[in-house]
């Protein structure tokens, strides 16, 4: 099925998607060129607030690249989910 989405607590939402580029300052071109994917699924992502619609490779692709840039997802906790600045290894 090509737009499957996993039932995974991994799943980010667009707001998330959207919130962590801003924090690193990237274009959504910068996002789809470190993801491996076209800057229309970025797009596309970023206009949902909830779990966007994109294939769960796509979606992966997104959280791997704004991952390896230093963003940690937070997931709906009572609080809301959010982004923010992981903590380096020391």
């Amino acid at each position: 099925m090509i737009n499957s989405k996993s039932d995974d607590y991994n799943e980010i939402t667009g707001a998330q998607i959207r919130a962590a580029r801003a924090l690193i300052r990237w274009s959504a071109k910068d996002l789809a060129k470190a993801a491996g994917i076209g800057v229309a699924t970025v797009s596309r992502a970023e206009i949902e607030d909830g779990v966007p619609s994109l294939t769960s490779a796509n979606l992966k692709a997104i959280r791997v690249a704004l991952e390896a840039s230093g963003i940690k997802f937070i997931r709906e906790n009572g609080g809301g989910v959010g982004v923010r600045f992981e903590k380096p290894i020391s």
